[in-house]
C-alpha cells in the first residue's frame, strides 16, 4: 500500500478533476456533432442547389420526356443496387468504426480488404442481373423493349456504384468527414458540368452516357480519397473473406429489407391516393414531401454520416451509448427547430419558387409534416442504436411494426382528411415511434433520457406550435411579422443553448490565441 494518506482536500481535488474531464469530454462531443452537421449540412445545401440546376437544365434541354426517361431508367437500377448490394457498405461502416474506436489496425485492414472484395462481388452480381433482365426492365418501365441496350450499358454503373459505396464506407468508418464532404461536392459539380454538354449535344441520347460518366466520376473521387486511409498488409483466406462478408451481409440485409418495406409502403400509399384522389393528388403529395425532405435532410445526412460510426465505436458500453444518443438528440433539436420555424413561415413562398401557384394546396400538408420532424429526429437517433448494436432481427421487427402502423394511419387519415391527414399521420406515428423505441431501449439496453432534455424538447416544440398558429392569421404582413419574431426568439434560444453546451466563447478565444501564436 502507498504511504500517502488521501485527505478530504485531495479527494475534493480528484473529484473536481474528474468532473472537469467529464465536462470537457461532453463539450468535445457536442462540438463534433455540430461540426459534422455544419459540414454535411453545407454539402447537402450545395447538392440541393446543384440538383435544382440539373433539373432545370434537363427540363429545358430535354423537356418532360427527358425527365421521365431519366427517372424510368434510374428507378429500377436503384432497386437492383439495394437488393444485390446486400447492405454491405452500410454494415461495413459499423465494423470499421468498432475497430477504429479500439485502435485495432489489423482488424480495420481485414474489414477493409473484405469490403473491397465483396464490393466487387455484389457489383458484378448487380451487373449480371441487370444485363439478364434488361429486356424485361425495358418492357416494365417503358412498355416496350426499345431501351434494352440502354439498361445493358447502364449495368456498368451498378458495378461502379457498388465499388464507390465501399470506398465511401471506408472514409465514413474511419471518420474522414472532410474527405467525404469534398468527394460529395466535387462529384455533384463534375456530374453537373459533364451532363449538361451531353444533353445539349445529343439530346435524349445523352442521358445514358451522362449517367455512366457520373458513376465513373463518383468512383474516381471515392478511390482518390479512400486510398489515403492507411491499410496494413494482411493475409485473408477465401474462407475468411466469405465468412466475414456473410457477417456484414447479415446486418446489411436487415437494412435492405427495411428499405424494401419503406418502398412498398410508399407504393401502396401512392396507389391508394391515385385511386381515391387522382393523379394530381399523388403529384401534390410527392411535391410536398419533396420540399420537406430536401431541407430537413441536412440533419439526417449528418446523423447517418457521423453519428452512426461514433455510436458503433462505443456500442458495447450502454452508459456511453446513452450519453451520445442524448447529446445527438439535444444538438439536432436545437439546430433543426429554427430551420423548421423558418420553413413553416416561408412555406407559401418556397412552394411558389420551386413549383407553380397550382401547387399551393400542398402548403398546409407540408407545414403539418414539418411539425412531425422533431419526433422523427428523436426516433431516428434512437433507431440507430439497434443498428450500432448489430441487432438486425430486433431492427427488422421494429421496422415491420412501425411500417404497418404508419401505412394504416396514412391510409385512414388520408381517407378522412385528404392530404392534410397525411401530415397529421406523420406527427402521430413518429410520436408513437418515439414512445415505442424508448420503451424497447429502456428494457433491453437500460436507456434513459434526462428530464432536462424532455423539458427542452417541449420548449422547442412550443415555439413550433406558436408558429403554426400564425398560419391562420389572414393578414400577410402580420403573419410574416409574427412568424419572423418567433423564429428570431427560437434562434436566440437555440444559439445560447448550443453556445453553452460547446463553450463557444472558449473555443473562439482558443482559435484566436492559436493564430496569434503563429503570427
Amino acid at each position: 500500500m502507498s504511504g500517502q494518506t488521501r485527505t478530504p482536500e485531495t479527494c475534493q481535488a480528484s473529484n473536481s478533476f474528474d468532473a472537469d474531464e467529464t465536462i470537457n469530454e461532453e463539450r468535445s462531443s457536442y462540438r463534433q456533432i455540430f461540426k459534422a452537421t455544419s459540414i454535411f449540412g453545407g454539402v447537402q445545401v450545395i447538392n440541393i442547389l446543384i440538383g435544382i440546376i440539373r433539373v432545370k437544365f434537363v427540363a429545358i434541354l430535354l423537356g418532360t420526356a427527358g425527365v421521365g426517361i431519366s427517372g424510368l431508367l434510374n428507378s429500377p437500377l436503384q432497386v437492383i443496387i439495394s437488393i444485390t448490394g446486400l447492405g454491405i457498405s452500410f454494415s461495413a461502416v459499423r465494423d470499421i468504426s468498432i475497430s477504429y474506436g479500439n485502435g485495432n489496425e489489423t482488424a480495420i485492414s481485414k474489414t477493409i480488404k473484405t469490403l473491397r472484395k465483396w464490393s466487387w462481388l455484389t457489383g458484378l452480381l448487380g451487373l449480371v442481373v441487370t444485363v439478364s433482365f434488361a429486356p424485361l426492365l425495358s418492357q416494365w418501365s417503358f412498355g416496350n423493349r426499345d431501351y434494352t441496350w440502354a439498361f445493358i450499358w447502364l449495368s456498368v454503373t451498378i458495378l461502379l456504384q457498388a465499388i464507390s459505396k465501399g470506398q465511401s464506407a471506408i472514409l465514413q468508418g474511419t471518420r474522414r468527414l472532410k474527405a467525404m464532404a469534398k468527394a460529395g461536392v466535387i462529384g455533384s459539380f463534375l456530374g453537373l458540368i459533364t451532363s449538361i454538354p451531353l444533353y445539349y449535344c445529343f439530346g435524349l441520347k445523352g442521358i445514358v452516357p451522362a449517367m455512366i460518366i457520373t458513376a465513373v466520376t463518383g468512383l474516381l473521387l471515392s478511390w482518390y480519397f479512400s486510398r489515403k486511409v492507411p491499410v496494413k498488409k494482411v493475409r485473408l483466406t477465401s474462407n475468411e473473406v466469405i465468412h466475414r462478408g456473410f457477417g456484414m451481409a447479415k446486418l446489411g440485409i436487415s437494412m435492405t429489407i427495411a428499405g424494401f418495406i419503406a418502398s412498398l409502403s410508399t407504393y401502396i400509399l401512392n396507389a391508394f391516393i391515385s385511386h381515391n384522389g387522382g393523379v394530381e393528388q399523388v403529384g401534390l403529395y410527392n411535391a410536398g414531401w419533396g420540399v420537406v425532405g430536401q431541407y430537413v435532410s441536412i440533419i439526417f445526412a449528418a446523423m447517418a454520416t457521423d453519428y452512426f460510426p461514433r455510436l458503433s465505436a462505443i456500442q458495447a458500453d450502454n452508459k456511453q451509448v446513452r450519453s451520445l444518443v442524448n447529446q445527438q438528440i439535444e444538438s439536432a433539436l436545437l439546430i433543426v427547430t429554427p430551420m423548421l420555424i423558418l420553413l413553416i413561415v416561408a412555406m407559401p413562398i418556397v412552394v411558389r419558387i420551386l413549383y407553380t401557384p397550382e401547387f399551393l394546396p400542398v402548403v398546409m400538408f407540408a407545414i403539418l409534416t414539418l411539425m412531425g420532424i422533431p419526433f422523427k429526429t428523436v426516433s431516428w437517433a434512437l433507431g440507430y442504436v439497434y443498428l450500432a448494436k448489430g441487432a438486425g432481427g430486433l431492427f427488422i421487427t421494429m421496422e415491420i411494426i412501425s411500417g404497418l402502423v404508419i401505412l394504416a394511419a396514412n391510409l385512414l387519415l388520408y381517407y378522412f382528411f385528404g392530404l392534410n391527414g397525411l401530415g397529421l399521420s406523420l406527427i402521430l406515428t413518429y410520436f408513437l415511434a418515439v414512445i415505442f423505441s424508448y420503451y424497447v431501449l429502456r428494457k433491453k439496453y437500460e436507456f434513459s433520457m434526462p428530464s432536462k432534455l424532455l423539458k427542452q424538447f417541449w420548449i422547442l416544440y412550443g415555439f413550433i406550435i406558436l408558429t403554426f398558429f400564425t398560419v391562420f392569421v389572414t393578414n400577410d404582413v402580420y403573419r410574416y411579422m409574427a412568424g419572423t419574431i418567433i423564429c428570431i426568439l427560437a434562434g436566440i434560444y437555440s444559439f445560447r443553448k448550443l453556445s453553452k453546451l460547446m463553450d463557444l466563447k472558449k473555443l473562439i478565444s482558443d482559435r484566436f490565441s492559436t493564430k496569434k501564436n503563429f503570427s
